[in-house]
């Protein structure tokens, strides 16, 4: 009996942990009513982070449109946080997944929301995890794709397949929050798998974004330096090579030995070490 209690605690830990350790990402929203809106679909579905990338509306949280469309979730919305780009709304983030209108050629893998959810769940218990959506017009940048760890598409009527912003945050919170409460991963397979964790080896802590970025940057430098990539030219080599990274689910210790590798690159070509 104490051992199932112990275990019914353990699993109740755990879904508190998801629901806290996820972060909703706005990137550039036009309309205050779309932010309300977003706030009231988090905390509906027991999600409280909302993060605010740039907003056309300097102090959205408290516009009238944005309040009256939140409708009972005025606490979500006043503690949003408004950071300048996505890298400042990614700071200490491990894994994220970008919402996009269109399936896209190059960037991270690419799942349904149900599958990316139960991805979402897993890496919930390592640490920090967000979702991120684009601006009602244009939605997300490639940039702003390539930054996230795989990519979800909402498979809506192909004859009329635009979604408002808030109700698609309502879509991804749903299933986030079914994932979460069902105590597993949902049963669903997703466009590419998901990476799996090296057999017999324990995992170790994974890279935050900005880790990530960084690594990316010497890689290039390095890979500049080497003639590999010509910058006036670069066709779409560091999107496949981030696409590549995004499958591994990289660890800070495997992150370390990319930039260890692009720093002697940079040594023995005599362009600089690099931070």
């Amino acid at each position: 009996m104490d051992r199932n209690h112990h275990s019914s605690d353990s699993a109740v830990a755990e879904v508190h942990r998801g629901f806290t350790s996820t972060r909703f990402v706005l990137v550039e929203p036009s309309h205050p009513g779309n932010v309300g809106a977003a706030a009231r679909a988090l905390k509906t579905m027991g999600f409280s982070r909302l993060v605010l990338v740039s907003p056309r509306v300097p102090q959205v949280q408290s516009d009238p449109e944005a309040i009256a469309m939140a409708s009972g979730a005025d606490d979500v919305l006043a503690c949003a946080q408004v950071v300048p780009t996505l890298a400042d709304a990614l700071n200490g983030v491990h894994w994220s997944i970008a919402l996009t209108a269109r399936l896209r050629e190059y960037g991270p893998p690419q799942w349904t929301p149900r599958a990316a959810s139960g991805v979402a769940r897993d890496e919930a218990m390592h640490g920090e995890i967000a979702l991120v959506f684009g601006n009602e017009r244009t939605g997300l940048s490639n940039e702003d794709v390539e930054r996230c760890s795989a990519l979800a598409h909402i498979p809506a009527n192909p004859a009329y397949s635009s979604l408002n912003l808030a109700q698609a945050v309502q879509v991804l919170a749903y299933e986030l929050r079914t994932a979460f409460v069902a105590g597993e991963a949902v049963d669903a397979a997703p466009v590419a798998a998901p990476p799996l964790a090296t057999q017999g080896e324990p995992a170790g802590p994974r890279a935050a974004s900005d880790e990530i970025e960084s690594m990316f940057a010497h890689l290039e430098s390095a890979l500049v330096a080497l003639d590999f990539l010509d910058p006036a030219n670069p066709k779409k080599l560091m999107s496949r090579l981030r696409r590549l990274f995004a499958r591994s689910g990289l660890e800070r210790e495997e992150v370390n030995i990319v930039r260890g590798i692009a720093r002697h690159i940079l040594l023995k070509t005599k362009r600089g070490g690099g931070d």
